[in-house]
């Protein structure tokens, strides 16, 4: 059995009972990054082995974890913070565990998309989960085809290219597009800006530092 758990984006009180019941009775945890995933799964009393399972290594071990779970091991996924498999490691070992009849159990929980888009006020039942645009290759064109979609999107980016992004975003769908930009959700700092693209871009602009991981929310087409 192969169980993915979610963990807190920002807020620990999100970590929920279910969660931590199940950490505490498997007999190994995969994480992203175990300097990070071992003193917070600590601080709940949960002291199953761990093993770091990252983008890094995913296509190396994967077979091993397999190997594993044949044998009967019940093995937890967990991520830095929010669900595995979002824009974080994860499928490559589930799909192996579905080629291979293992079961899979996906704990709801904490994902950085769904309270931004529910917070937007912009249309939500039908929309495009973007993730992380690509860095390099395919990154105009991605965001041009984007454009063309008849739905609100979500992207995710980092603290260091979120004025690029905004300001590619302004070229590609137009400088009065409406946006919902959330930072850091559920955590300390969490803040929230609203209106055009263009307006957002210069209140982002006047800020003394960027920091934080962002959510970029785009309403559809009017």
């Amino acid at each position: 059995m192969l169980y993915l758990v979610p963990t807190p984006i920002g807020n620990k009180s999100d970590f929920t009972p279910r969660a931590i019941e199940v950490l505490s009775q498997v007999d190994l945890i995969l994480a992203e990054d175990t300097r990070v995933s071992g003193p917070f799964l600590r601080a709940f009393s949960v002291h199953a082995p761990i093993q770091s399972y990252h983008s890094q290594n995913e296509h190396q071990i994967t077979n091993s974890i397999l190997d594993k779970l044949k044998s009967g091991t019940k093995i937890a996924l967990v991520s830095d913070a929010g669900s595995p498999g979002i824009s974080d490691p994860g499928f490559l070992l589930v799909r192996a565990c579905r080629d291979h009849n293992i079961e899979v159990i996906a704990l709801p929980g904490p994902t950085a998309f769904v309270p931004a888009i529910t917070a937007s006020g912009f249309a939500c039942e039908k929309f495009f989960y973007q993730g992380f645009l690509p860095q390099k290759k395919g990154r105009k064109s991605q965001i041009e085809w984007l454009s063309e979609l008849p739905c609100s999107i979500v992207i995710y980016e980092s603290p260091h290219r979120l004025l690029k992004c905004l300001s590619e975003l302004m070229i590609s769908f137009g400088k009065e597009r409406l946006c919902f930009l959330a930072k850091e959700i559920s955590k300390l700092h969490e803040h929230h800006y609203y209106g055009s693209i263009e307006k957002v871009y210069l209140e982002i602009s006047s800020l003394q530092k960027i920091q934080g991981e962002w959510v970029i929310v785009l309403n559809k087409p009017s």
